[in-house]
């Protein structure tokens, strides 16, 4: 709707008024459109799906936006699927890819979408995409879907998603109930309602999506073992979630992570856990943190042992409040 030469060759598109090829009117309708929406109904949300750079797409029309709440962050989305559609030992090569994601994240509201256009037409399921055997595949996806969870930004997970459906999407068919009657799918599942928990309950996890004040990198600079560590933030001073991925399927044991403050970090969540279909390696429900300087950004720092393709989250003091 925004460009008037949009899959048109030349000839067979006329210029605007001013001469170029952006489409006016199409852009007075949809400006409209979300003044009157969010003038009547404030508590609703307009999400565009806009896959080029136009600018503003969900800033307010009075300084020059589209006016949408939303924005799909599509350059997040093929960006992570590639990365992880890849061996696990070659991600030591690509982990910039997700690194990348956070210096255009505040752009926009944007929303993570893996929507139903990453499923069809021979994509493969988002199980499917992940490399390696079974269990690696659904490691994989735990570790996926945990990592948007603890990505800035609004979630969008498609149908058949939070149970590792094995067969891309088709609208002739009904979605692979029966597979949960396997373990494995359970354990995806579980995790899916777990991660929903924590996200309803951890303001950390929502309140500053939009803004850098709600994100700072712990360490993205590990790719050798395709580590990488971050913390999100709420609005209130002190709190604080601490997420830490492990891109590959080795377990790491004493590996150190930089926090920002002394006290006992609890492990909150962690996918390698029995009931999700992990094999059970943790940190024994949190770890303390010690004086020990990390770099020259943190003054304190914890020793974890990481299970192997997973991602863990810590929040400091968790068990005193």
């Amino acid at each position: 709707m925004l460009y008037l030469d949009y899959s048109r060759k030349q000839g067979e598109w006329v210029p605007n008024e001013r001469g170029g090829r952006e489409n006016l009117e199409a852009i007075s309708f949809l400006r409209r459109l979300n003044e009157a929406i969010y003038g009547n109904f404030p508590d609703v949300h307009t999400v565009a799906e806009e896959s080029t750079s136009w600018p503003m797409v969900s800033r307010p029309v009075y300084v020059g936006g589209l006016g949408f709440g939303m924005k799909w962050n599509m350059g997040w989305m093929h960006d992570t699927l590639d990365f992880f559609s890849k061996d696990p030992i070659d991600r030591k090569y690509h982990l910039n890819q997700l690194a990348f994601s956070i210096w255009y994240a505040f752009s926009e509201n944007f929303m993570l979408s893996l929507s139903h256009d990453e499923v069809v037409y021979e994509k493969g399921s988002l199980l499917h995409k992940m490399p390696g055997e079974d269990w690696q595949k659904f490691a994989s996806l735990r570790l996926l879907l945990g990592y948007m969870y603890g990505h800035p930004g609004k979630k969008l997970l498609f149908m058949g998603g939070e149970f590792g459906q094995r067969q891309e999407w088709n609208h002739d068919k009904g979605l692979e109930w029966n597979l949960l009657e396997h373990f494995p799918h359970q354990g995806i599942r579980s995790w899916v309602k777990d991660l929903n928990r924590l996200y309803r309950a951890e303001p950390a996890l929502y309140d500053v999506d939009f803004s850098q004040e709600g994100f700072e990198w712990v360490d993205f600079h590990d790719a050798d073992r395709s580590i990488m560590s971050f913390l999100r933030k709420s609005k209130t001073e002190g709190d604080i979630i601490l997420v830490v991925c492990n891109f590959t399927p080795v377990l790491r044991r004493d590996y150190r992570i930089g926090v920002p403050q002394l006290g006992f970090w609890e492990e909150i969540l962690n996918s390698d856990v029995k009931c999700y279909g992990g094999s059970g390696h943790g940190n024994l429900g949190g770890v303390e943190a010690t004086p020990v300087p990390f770099y020259d950004k943190f003054e304190h720092s914890l020793t974890l042992t990481l299970p192997p393709l997973c991602i863990l989250f810590f929040k400091k003091g968790a068990s005193e409040s």
